[in-house]
């Protein structure tokens, strides 16, 4: 609790600090807004699910909390009011206010999008972090949204995720062929290339599907939620590394007019309590998957292994060709795609001598 009233206080100061470097106009507004705003927020997350759900939660009490009662909002798990899919359409047009959800389930509205959540061997939880506040991520995120009357915020993170539960061993790509896996994003289409079949699912679907057949296999987040779906007892080889969520963005979406009729007051609070949520995200599922797969490796009838290394190069290949083919089909892809690339060769060589070889040193 002193942990979450720090943050609260955080927020509020920075709210104020950003009123205080307002022109007269909006100080005086902000000063005299004594209106509240109710808001409703849908998301593609099982209701309070641990992790991804209650991050919503989270979001929504400490904004009310921070703004002393000005700001509610009331979070409808998926499929409590759209479904886990829709949170994108919704906020759009402005049926609710706000979302949480991840851009890569845009894929096919707005297939640019999937670079704000995850790129197969793209960048890692502190390098997309990096992109988007200070790389200029942001700035070609919400160019993006704009025709979508929205209002993008990054707001929450998982960390490198893994690859996968599967009912079978993965020793070849021949392995993948005719394969039917629940995968998102352009990950699923990775697998399509290398001859599987991609199967999008909501995650509430994730586990039934799994123990009756009708998929083969399924990438989820990571131990920790995984374990609270109980994937582990619908199948038993449990692979890594996740090549397809290198570092997942989560995002905040909301209606540009809803966003527009805040006081700048709130609207810096909305903001830096988007950024507590990612770090708050991130250290959660450090520790849960850290505690989860304790579970696992005690559990003699779970198989946790990696990926062979032909594997991964093939599917690395791949996924390129892929965000290639999309960048030279979609001008908007092609705007993000360059950066992106160019910001991930930046990172590696900090991240090569840093914490990789750290990392190497600290396991060796």
């Amino acid at each position: 609790m002193k942990r979450r009233e720090f943050v609260g206080g955080l927020a509020v100061a920075a709210g104020v600090a950003a009123c205080s470097k307002a022109d007269p106009e909006q100080k005086t507004v902000a000063a005299q807004a004594g209106e509240t705003f109710e808001w409703s927020c849908v998301t593609s997350w099982p209701p309070k699910f641990p992790g991804l759900g209650m991050a919503v939660e989270n979001l929504a009490e400490r904004l009310e909390r921070a703004s002393a009662g000005r700001l509610k909002i009331k979070v409808y798990g998926g499929g409590e009011l759209v479904p886990p899919f829709e949170v994108f359409d919704a906020v759009s047009r402005g049926a609710v206010e706000m979302g949480h959800d991840a851009s890569y389930y845009h894929r096919g509205k707005v297939d640019a999008a999937q670079f704000f959540t995850a790129i197969p061997f793209g960048m890692n939880y502190m390098e997309l972090n990096a992109w988007i506040h200070y790389g200029g991520g942001l700035e070609l995120w919400r160019e993006l949204y704009e025709p979508f009357n929205l209002m993008p915020f990054l707001c929450g993170n998982t960390g490198v995720q893994m690859g996968g539960w599967f009912n079978k061993q993965i020793n070849s790509i021949d392995d993948i062929k005719g394969l039917k896996m629940r995968i998102p994003g352009l990950g699923g289409e990775v697998l399509r290339r290398a001859g599987g079949t991609p199967i999008i699912l909501p995650g509430s679907e994730i586990f039934t599907s799994l123990q009756t057949g009708a998929i083969d296999a399924t990438e989820w987040v990571g131990p920790y939620n995984d374990v609270s779906f109980g994937l582990h007892k619908a199948a038993t080889y449990y692979y890594y590394p996740g090549w397809q969520e290198t570092g997942p963005g989560l995002e905040c979406i909301i209606n540009r007019e809803a966003w527009d009729s805040l006081p700048a007051d709130l609207q810096a609070l909305v903001e830096i309590t988007c950024q507590s949520i990612t770090l708050d995200m991130a250290a959660e599922y450090s520790h849960g998957n850290a505690n989860s797969l304790q579970q696992l490796m005690a559990d003699p009838n779970i198989d946790i292994r990696p990926f062979p290394a032909e594997v991964l190069q093939h599917l690395k290949i791949i996924a390129r060709e892929i965000v290639e083919e999309m960048a030279a089909n979609d001008p908007a892809a092609a705007k993000i795609s360059k950066p992106y690339y160019e910001y991930l060769e930046k990172m590696e060589a900090n991240t090569r001598i840093s914490e990789q070889a750290y990392l190497e040193t600290r396991t060796s």
